[in-house]
């Protein structure tokens, strides 16, 4: 495997997930903290009070981030903790906290990647609307420019966005996440197109307050990848990827088309082709901001083959397929084809800011976390987008999902996707063997 020299490796995390005292020093509650706490909402009614609790424990985690050798550590900045009630009303200690974190960082040659919107929506916010409400967009854009007044001299890569795919299906669509609506398709795109329109309108505010800093969003959804090296499957899956279905709020496009190409997809006879012919030239001037780099957010794909007249054919899965702790497919080769679809469209550098599997962790007999199946899946899927690098694809970094263990949103402290072991009753922290084996990557890398 081969990457470029100037290659960026490091890892993620998002605020409600790792943090803990989500309503510490002066923050306000998040539509997280609202839906964590309903009761059957989360697996065993887990909530994000505690979680990893590094409100606490962050300069003690980016030391274990330093021994590993990681040059990079995306990270959420929570939107309710530094803007408690989504006024513009700051909360300073809560931007003391971030603070702290982007020193800690730098104290330890590490590039802070920040994202502004990890879904921890101001609660009181929500209670107006949230993002079927298209203030909620003129707000948000407030925050990220405050954001950029208070870190810009030290952060210079900012996320605006984390996969707005989920915060629109997820959470106002199926309900399985904050704020827990079911809603229909109609609805489920007004929320796509304010959360639009707020990275438009935050990426102008944001400029205008620094010129010179890199923005970007972190977006995931449907990709495929062809069954076979033909010319015939590789334009089927570069079709497929951004042909909407009835997943249409699971594609890449719905958020990049408008915010690079100044549109929104094709989709003649489709639910939401009405919703999509109101939207007027002035939005989409707005959401049209180009942004300097995408990032991927990429777990698994599917697989496609040319069928008759070309026309794109999924591949079954074969019984026994290769799955995660969580149940999702093993698919290595999602980082190879997929990624070059994305860039060749859009035609921007591209970091991959998730990656990862949850393992069924445990505290062996010899005091030590070995999980060899995310060591094969870190080594397997990483072959793989070298292949796109090899083939000329302007790939500038990979951010593993995640750091530590953490709360995985609805499904509670069940998944483990960490590097770090967390031992939730006394938080100890356990480097786990892909840790070290990540760490010994990066060194020869």
């Amino acid at each position: 495997m081969l990457f470029p020299k100037n290659f960026l490796w490091g890892a993620a995390s998002s605020a409600y997930q790792i943090e803990g005292s989500p309503l510490a020093d002066g923050g306000g509650a998040s539509i997280w903290d609202t839906f964590s706490h309903k009761k059957g909402a989360t697996y065993q009614g887990a909530t994000g009070d505690i979680a990893a609790d590094a409100y606490h424990r962050f300069a003690d985690d980016i030391k274990l981030m330093a021994q590993m050798g990681l040059q990079v550590y995306r990270f959420s900045i929570s939107w309710a903790r530094v803007d408690p009630r989504g006024t513009g009303e700051f909360n300073g200690a809560g931007f003391d906290y971030y603070s702290r974190v982007i020193d800690a960082c730098l104290e330890n040659n590490i590039q802070p990647f920040v994202t502004l919107y990890h879904w921890e929506l101001p609660q009181s916010l929500e209670d107006n609307g949230g993002w079927l409400n298209r203030d909620t967009a003129a707000a948000f854009a407030r925050y990220a420019a405050e954001c950029v007044a208070r870190f810009g001299d030290r952060v210079k890569n900012f996320i605006v966005l984390n996969e707005p795919q989920c915060s629109a299906k997820l959470g106002y669509g199926n309900g399985v996440h904050a704020p827990g609506l079911t809603l229909d398709a109609r609805h489920v795109f007004t929320v796509f197109h304010n959360l639009n329109l707020a990275y438009g309108m935050a990426v102008t505010a944001m400029r205008s307050v620094k010129s010179n800093i890199s923005i970007g969003i972190a977006t995931t959804g449907k990709l495929c990848y062809p069954a076979t090296e033909s010319d015939a499957d590789i334009e089927a899956a570069r079709r497929e990827t951004f042909t909407l279905d009835d997943g249409w709020a699971f594609s890449h496009n719905m958020a990049l088309d408008p915010i690079v190409l100044g549109r929104y997809p094709t989709c003649e006879n489709h639910e939401i082709e009405p919703f999509i012919s109101a939207v007027t030239a002035d939005d989409l001037a707005i959401i049209n901001q180009r942004p300097d780099f995408i990032g991927l957010n990429i777990y698994n794909g599917l697989e496609i083959c040319a069928g008759d007249g070309g026309e794109p054919e999924y591949v079954k899965r074969c019984d026994g397929f290769a799955m995660t702790a969580t149940k999702w497919p093993v698919t290595p080769r999602v980082m190879d084809y997929p990624v070059r679809f994305i860039a060749e469209r859009y035609n921007l550098p591209v970091y991959i800011t998730e990656n990862g599997q949850s393992c069924n962790d445990r505290i062996f007999q010899d005091g030590a976390v070995h999980d060899p199946d995310r060591i094969d899946f870190l080594a397997t899927y990483l072959e793989n987008l070298s292949k796109a690098i090899a083939a000329g694809t302007d790939v500038r970094g990979y951010m593993h999902w995640c750091l530590t263990d953490n709360y995985e949103w609805n499904e509670g402290y069940k998944e483990r996707f960490g590097l770090i072991y967390i031992d939730y009753p006394t938080q100890r922290r356990i480097l786990k063997d892909s840790a070290k084996w990540y760490a010994e990557f990066i060194s020869k890398a």
